[in-house]
């Protein structure tokens, strides 16, 4: 059943733990339970920014020009418009519990499939297929970055089922997101959050050691100095918004996979009816 208001505002107030609850996955046994609770069946893809991806050298595919190649945010809107169910939050609760003063609170998940129409009509509202669009736009235009896929944490606080009917369009920054706690959780359940297939991200011999790409830059803490030089870990999940910050161009970004649109939507696809 749709989840009451006071249950929201409690919700955000547990939210400053959330990396308490992420290190408990780690236990034995409490862990188990908490995947099955929260994480079970999910499998969520982080999408490249799209300006990020058009500067992006596609390996075995050469392309004469810029516009020619597919952008991630295609994705997203192959979902929106095969959906017959879409719903826009009033709020996103990670930067409304933090009181994000960077990005707009206002803009929340979309959410499509026929899971929505068990969410609490206080919480956000239906929309047809061009005002989901153009939300998604609004939300890119806002530098906030897309994740998709299918979600239980959201199907459990909204309240709302089957699972399977539930599509996830995450619009994060990187100060408030939930998935800071990648770092944090027992890597089974972190293998679920991923990056797009075929995406690499690597700091280039021109890297000066500014440090500017470690300051509050990528969600998941997966960039450092190290001996005067930035490095990526595994932690990263390629939302390239260090590409895109990195004022010598010093960190570059492959697309090793011609065919990332079909394979995500194929993937996404295989988690989540929409329909």
């Amino acid at each position: 059943m749709a989840r009451p208001m006071w249950f929201v505002t409690l919700l955000k107030k547990t939210y400053p733990t959330r990396s308490l609850i992420a290190k408990a996955t780690n236990l034995p046994v409490l862990g188990k339970v908490i995947d099955k609770l929260l994480f079970d069946g999910d499998d969520i893809i982080y999408l490249p920014k799209d300006n990020v991806a058009q500067k992006t050298i596609q390996i075995n595919q050469q392309l004469e020009r810029p516009e020619e190649i597919p952008l991630p945010s295609e994705i997203v809107h192959h979902f929106i418009e095969k959906a017959n169910h879409h719903w826009i939050m009033n709020f996103c609760i990670c930067r409304d519990a933090s009181k994000c003063e960077d990005y707009p609170i206002e803009y929340g998940c979309l959410f499509m499939g026929e899971a929505i129409e068990g969410i609490n009509p206080k919480l956000g509202r239906r929309v047809s297929k061009e005002e989901a669009h153009e939300y998604a736009r609004k939300c890119r235009e806002a530098g906030l970055v897309h994740l998709i896929g299918r979600n239980k944490l959201d199907a459990s606080w909204l309240g709302v089922a089957p699972g399977e009917k539930l599509l996830t369009v995450c619009n994060c920054c990187p100060c408030c997101c939930l998935w800071k706690i990648l770092p944090d959780l027992n890597p089974e359940i972190g293998r679920k959050i991923t990056k797009m297939q075929g995406v690499q991200v690597e700091v280039t011999d021109d890297c000066v050691g500014c440090g500017t790409c470690t300051e509050g830059i990528c969600f998941v803490n997966a960039i450092a100095l190290m001996d005067g030089r930035a490095i990526i870990s595994d932690q990263c999940r390629g939302c390239g918004r260090c590409v895109e910050i990195c004022p010598e161009s010093a960190i570059k970004m492959t697309i090793d996979n011609s065919q990332f649109i079909e394979d995500s939507i194929e993937r996404v696809s295989a988690s989540v009816d929409v329909e």
